[in-house]
């Protein structure tokens, strides 16, 4: 029943969902306490609803914005304990004394400071947003940006501030129940000096020089930055922030590209959100902004989506633009038409070129290049995993078979994951398989989000995997070495240390101007980083016995390093599925619509060459078998051809067919450019238009 009210409040625990009902409970009594009167009562109830309020602040919680929408917000609420409170005094009969008029006023006045600070605090934050935000781009050399006000002035500075009739409302109770008023005038100035102290202490941040540059001036800066560095390839993104891993999936080939890489972005909350880069990065908000910008060394421009805002940069006719998605995959999206908008579309092989020729959107075979997926360079493949539930990889060890179902979509479709009709049937056919095999249990994060009944399908199967490893942890045919795990576990304390030094200075909660201003990456720092964050995720896998089944959640281990460390996989239509087919392994996809298996592969070319699951899973033995014996595994030769048709040849590496692509097709663009110099020197204006 708990649970079921945290997911109809939406709030993130137990404890957030009493705060609330505290919260709300708080007004009632307050009310009540006032009118039969009770200053202890009062006192009480006032106490509670400071401290819920107080606490729902500081988790952010939805309750809190949900409370504006329906009139209750922030100010309403403090007003109305500020009112009962005088209501307290009248019912105690002090209507009639110097205190009562004290607190009016101080009410008064407190609320009239509401309107300076409030303005001041969003002037400030105004004049702090540049028209362009920055990462790893040296504006510090080039204009003067002033370090932001401190945090604890613009953080909730609305909750800081109305929390100040705190003094004033503990003065007025104490005088109501001592017939002095002194401590309610006590408590009065104090209020009404610390809210006057708060507005003054902002004031020098709206003017001189703790404001930043106006928009000319950063502008300018950034123009100069570009004509110096001369960007060549641009990965231009916009979209939402649940969209950010679009882009961030792109990253790391923009740092290994041959030319000179730039990240354009089009959305604040998507820089927000960008994965640690040494690219650099600019954000620019402003259309116009954007399409004054000098890019003019630019000569390919990459689109991770399709978006309106993508006509910005399309209109740009000095550079090719080429589309290069976030994905393989047979969804329709993969051949939407407006990628006829592009120079050219790239696609990771054979397969992207063949679906826009069946969905025939006016995408040319001409226009499209086969460049593979440089992301996948992480992924290994495989040659077989010995047999047997040995103590290690010398005396042989338990396969270890991945289940990542994907999650329940938004359209209530029994195909989109196994999980709901068939993830414990998986997971326990995987259990009780003999000889027995280890199971990695990594669900996708967006879970249960949507579908209350793949929640409660999520835990049953996060409870049958720790049940399995509870059992298997006493099973006399399975040992551990303790001490490697203890010294694994060891290192990882020692690298989370590491770790936590090097990127607690990225953690801080600095404003846009600040971070623009600072964040510039630190190449040792950053290859520090990269090599520690390696050695992590091996030293996590020696923490675990090779033969424990686990449940994995979180960022960490990352899913291309689940696949590594897995033999097979069972999984659901979705790009992880074309993901796993890099590493040559045996895998699963279930059925779950009960298509059937020819409908099936018909209608996603990632399944042609895997083992169909029905909703029963009593066809795992076969991905079982296949993998105990690599050479009595049927579907071996159809993986290899189907990995070619998807993700292209392994040779040349896909990130030099990426770069090949780029250099061809900025000789292109560059060829384009000259012949329109050379047509308007030779006085051809008509043909320089038309060229």
């Amino acid at each position: 029943m708990i649970s079921t009210a945290i997911r109809v409040a939406r709030v993130g625990s137990a404890a957030e969902l009493a705060a609330a009902a505290l919260m709300m409970l708080g007004f009632p009594v307050l009310m009540i306490a006032a009118l039969v009167p009770s200053v202890y009562a009062f006192a009480a109830a006032a106490a509670v609803t400071y401290l819920a309020d107080h606490y729902l602040h500081r988790r952010g919680s939805y309750l809190i914005s949900r409370l504006s929408k329906v009139r209750a917000g922030l100010s309403i609420r403090f007003l109305i304990r500020q009112l009962l409170l005088i209501l307290l005094l009248a019912r105690m009969d002090l209507s009639n004394h110097l205190i009562f008029y004290g607190a009016i006023a101080c009410f008064i006045a407190f609320y009239g400071l509401q309107a300076p600070h409030g303005a001041l605090v969003t002037l400030i934050r105004n004049r702090r947003r540049m028209p362009v935000a920055t990462r790893n781009v040296d504006l510090k050399s080039r204009i003067n940006i002033p370090d932001a006000p401190p945090l604890s002035l613009l953080d909730r500075s609305a909750e800081k501030m109305l929390h100040l009739d705190l003094a004033a409302v503990v003065g007025l109770l104490v005088s109501a129940t001592t017939d002095s008023a002194v401590a309610g005038f006590i408590g009065i100035a104090l209020t009404l000096g610390l809210g006057s102290l708060y507005v003054l202490v902002l004031m020098p941040y709206v003017r001189g020089r703790k404001t930043p540059p106006d928009a000319d001036t950063v502008l300018a800066a950034v123009d100069d930055w570009l004509g110096e560095y001369k960007p060549e390839t641009v990965l231009y993104f916009s979209g939402s922030k649940d969209s950010a891993y679009q882009v961030n999936m792109w990253l790391e080939t923009m740092e290994q590209l041959d030319s000179r890489p730039l990240v354009l972005l089009r959305e604040r909350v998507i820089l927000q959100s960008l994965a640690p880069t040494t690219a650099p990065v600019i954000c620019v908000p402003g259309g116009v902004h954007l399409m004054n910008m000098d890019l003019s060394t630019v000569r390919v421009a990459l689109y991770a989506a399709n978006v309106g805002k993508n006509i910005h940069l399309l209109r740009v006719p000095t550079m090719k633009h080429v589309f290069i998605g976030h994905g393989d995959s047979d969804k329709l999206a993969s051949v939407n038409p407006f990628s006829k908008a592009y120079d050219e579309v790239w696609t990771a092989g054979r397969a992207g070129r063949d679906r826009y020729a069946i969905a025939d959107v006016g995408v040319r075979d001409d226009d499209i290049v086969e460049v593979g997926r440089p992301q996948l360079a992480p992924i290994q493949s495989w040659h077989g995993v010995p047999d047997g539930p040995g103590r290690g990889a010398a005396d042989g060890r338990c396969p270890t078979v991945l289940y990542a179902p994907t999650w329940e979509g938004w359209d209530g479709n029994p195909g989109n994951t196994s999980l709901v009709l068939a993830g414990e049937n998986i997971v326990k056919k995987l259990i009780k398989a003999d000889p027995p095999v280890r199971i990695l249990y990594k669900p996708h994060p967006f879970t249960g989000t949507v579908s209350a009944e793949a929640a409660a399908a999520h835990r049953r199967v996060t409870a049958l995997v720790e049940k399995a490893a509870a059992q298997r942890a006493t099973d006399s045919r399975f040992t551990a070495d303790t001490a490697a795990q203890a010294a694994a576990k060891a290192e990882l304390t020692r690298i989370e240390t590491r770790l936590a030094e090097l990127t607690r200075a990225g953690d801080e909660k600095r404003d846009e101007a600040e971070a623009s201003r600072d964040d510039v990456a630190d190449l040792k720092k950053h290859e520090e980083v990269t090599r520690l964050r390696a050695e992590w995720n091996d030293a996590y896998w020696q923490s675990l016995p090779s033969y424990q089944h686990a449940v994995v959640t979180g960022a960490e281990p990352r899913l291309y390093d689940c696949f590594n460390i897995s033999d097979a996989m069972v999984s659901d239509i979705s790009s992880v599925v074309s993901d796993f087919i890099a590493s040559g392994k045996p895998y699963a996809v279930t059925d779950s619509a009960g298509l059937g298996v020819e409908e099936f592969k018909r209608a996603n070319t990632a399944v042609r060459a895997a083992v169909i699951l029905s909703n029963s899973a009593k066809e795992l033995d076969g991905l079982l078998d296949a993998v105990r014996d690599p050479s009595a595994d049927p579907l071996a030769a159809d993986r290899d051809e189907l990995k070619r048709y998807l993700l292209g040849p392994d040779e040349p590496t896909s990130i030099e067919q990426f770069n090949g692509a780029v250099a061809a097709l900025a000789l292109k663009a560059e060829a384009r450019n000259l012949g329109q110099e050379t047509r308007i020197a030779a006085g051809d204006p008509e043909g320089a238009t038309t060229g």
